[in-house]
């Protein structure tokens, strides 16, 4: 038998009885000191949990969970559209937009809407997200090399892109929102991810972190009737992007010059924005579309007053006249 347990085997109960008063003040002190930590790290749970990003945040900011019965959580929006509340606009257009919808760019609260949630083709409104993507992905010094692939676009574009030599990004992303160069939009997405396939599972997966429910994209520009949103999620790109810097100086001008490699040294872009175009007091964005499918598309962004509001149009007769009109309501029922 050995040492040790020759000793442990001749512990008196006494012994025991010592050892266990020695202890037992010690686990106490360590109850009474945990106890505020514990009640801390519950209290700075709950506010994680609750709010996401704490005092200040969206009220809407935070991770939805799932139902009852299990299932993985969803994914956060990191700028969501408070769809909660009532309508502080209220407008009735002689021909409505399929769909609308009128909010606070700084919130996320809503003044108006109309079919917030419907699906339908997006057109060009698509390249919000692939100017959101392009943001994240790359350095505002890179060069984008002009690939064979972009030269094949069809419908709206640059026009002039010279293949085989390399860009400036900037000039490329002010194709992408100014202009709406379907084949900047290709040029983009082969110098991010290889592949336009590949660029386009990129976008799909952005939406789902960001949870969009409506949105889905078959290609980076939109032509395809597979490029599809509703305005409640165009309103959350919308927000993102307006807290970009690099494409809120790109989409707030009304042209813009370049030094270009092609003849005559220059590119020279000239926006499509119907609100900048026309002058309308505040306009600083956002991005027009157009299909046969989808019809007349606009996300519209001005700030008057402190207040930057936000309109989206889906199929639109008249976008500048719904846009205006909007715009021009949700501003007096602010200062209202």
């Amino acid at each position: 038998m050995s040492r040790r347990a020759s000793r442990r085997r001749h512990v008196g109960p006494l012994e025991v009885g010592r050892r266990r008063r020695r202890i037992g003040p010690f686990f106490v002190t360590l109850l009474v000191l945990a106890i505020p930590f514990a009640i801390a790290a519950g209290v700075y749970g709950y506010v994680v949990r609750d709010d996401g990003a704490g005092a200040g945040a969206d009220p809407l900011d935070r991770a939805r969970t799932p139902e009852a019965g299990g299932g993985s959580l969803e994914p956060r929006s990191p700028a969501p559209i408070r769809l909660d509340g009532g309508d502080a606009v209220n407008v009735r257009f002689s021909k409505p937009p399929r769909a609308a919808l009128l909010f606070d760019v700084d919130n996320g609260r809503v003044l108006f809407r109309r079919s917030p949630e419907r699906v339908l083709p997006i057109a060009s409104l698509t390249k919000i997200m692939t100017a959101l993507a392009v943001a994240e992905e790359t350095k505002p010094d890179e060069k984008v090399k002009i690939t064979r692939d972009a030269l094949k676009y069809q419908g709206s574009g640059v026009g002039v892109l010279p293949k085989g030599k390399s860009v400036a990004l900037n000039a490329m992303m002010s194709g992408l929102l100014l202009v709406s160069g379907n084949d900047a939009a290709i040029a983009l997405a082969d110098h991010v991810s290889g592949t336009q396939k590949r660029f386009v599972a990129l976008m799909n997966e952005k939406a789902r972190l960001w949870g969009l429910r409506c949105t889905h994209y078959a290609s980076p520009h939109g032509l395809e009737k597979g490029n599809r949103s509703c305005a409640a999620d165009l309103a959350v790109l919308a927000r993102l992007a307006m807290r970009n810097p690099r494409i809120t100086s790109i989409v707030r001008r009304k042209e813009a010059e370049f030094r270009f490699p092609i003849k005559g040294g220059k590119l020279y872009l000239y926006g499509h924005n119907p609100l900048i175009r026309a002058g309308y007091p505040g306009a600083i964005g956002l991005k027009t579309g157009f299909t046969e499918d989808a019809g007349r598309c606009f996300v519209g962004i001005a700030r008057r007053h402190g207040k930057m509001l936000g309109v989206v149009l889906l199929n639109s007769s008249n976008p500048m006249k719904h846009a205006e009109t909007l715009l021009d309501r949700g501003f007096a029922a602010d200062r209202g």
